[in-house]
């Protein structure tokens, strides 16, 4: 029934199997996780962490990552094949199949599992395979083609790389982590949500319940504007929490009002354009869509700069 499930070309060129195998493993959402992984551990060090670990931290972070997006393209294949976004994903096109898919997201999640135990702590090790199995069950079979709170809650999952950064260094967890934890919980909505008004067709077609293909642009706008409010505010917890100093406070402040203003002007664009008040308004989610990932990427810059300074 579906391409998918075709055996793989017999002798694919080794660089096109390997890219074919990079793409498995989601590397744009891999350098987003790791994102939000490094910056932590400035903060848990107060200052700059062990080299070490960091490298620790971001290996053993990309395997799990990786084993996490491969699981989850073995599981999505049947509907990535009717998918713009996703119908040149290497199991659809027959670059890899979906044994060897399997077997690669096994060994990943075994890998990043036996790396951590050896070079960071068993907590560490926990919380990885904890975010593996939530993203590829509980987001991937549970969630995403059962309620369109799928991603509010799967994107838990995207969470836990928070977590894993601060316990590489503390082998502990502290509330800064949570507060952390919480903020990017609050951000994944809103950054993705966008996404899935631009593809609503596709989601529609391949009956995806996401909340861009099931309500009006200004009811998923309307949405995206609460959820950025909440995180903005979300961001100032962390100043008396771990006691931020200037450079994050300013940057919380700056780099949330602008998040907010994106937000607001996309649902105002949405709902002038449903009511045919101005013609050509249109909502444009791809521009909340990156400048939700500029807004994350600046404020744990922020995270990390800020330990580093004495003001």
């Amino acid at each position: 029934m579906r391409a998918a499930d075709e055996t793989a070309p017999a002798k694919l060129p080794l660089g096109r199997k390997i890219r074919a195998y990079v793409t498995l493993t989601k590397p744009r959402v891999m350098e987003l996780l790791l994102v939000s992984t490094v910056p932590v551990m400035f903060l848990a060090a107060d200052g700059l962490p062990n080299l070490w670990l960091v490298v620790v931290a971001v290996v053993g972070g990309a395997m799990s990552a990786g084993s996490a997006a491969a699981f989850n393209m073995y599981l999505d294949r049947d509907i990535d094949a009717h998918m713009r976004r996703t119908k040149n994903r290497p199991i659809v096109t027959g670059e890899v199949t979906p044994r060897e898919a399997l077997v690669f997201a096994w060994t990943l999640a075994v890998l990043q599992a036996v790396w951590f135990l050896a070079f960071a702590n068993v907590l560490t090790a926990v919380l990885s395979c904890v975010a593996i199995f939530f993203y590829a069950f509980v987001y991937t079979v549970l969630l995403k083609r059962h309620t369109e709170q799928n991603i509010v809650w799967g994107g838990i999952a995207g969470c836990f790389p928070v977590l894993i950064g601060w316990a590489t260094v503390q082998n502990s967890l502290d509330w800064p982590a949570f507060v952390l934890f919480a903020l990017v919980f609050l951000w994944t909505p809103p950054h993705y949500w966008p996404l899935s008004m631009k593809y609503a067709e596709d989601y529609d077609e391949t009956d995806v319940p996401m909340l861009g293909a099931t309500r009006s642009s200004a009811q998923v706008g309307l949405q995206i504007v609460l959820y950025a409010w909440a995180t903005a505010a979300c961001s100032l917890l962390l100043i008396p929490v771990a006691d931020m100093g200037l450079v994050y406070t300013a940057s919380a402040l700056v780099f949330g009002g602008w998040f907010i203003y994106e937000s607001h002007r996309m649902y105002n664009m949405s709902v002038r354009a449903a009511a045919g008040v101005e013609r050509g308004s249109e909502a444009r989610p791809m521009r909340v869509f990156h400048a939700s990932i500029t807004y994350l990427t600046l404020v744990f810059l922020a995270v990390a700069v800020d330990p580093l300074l004495p003001f």
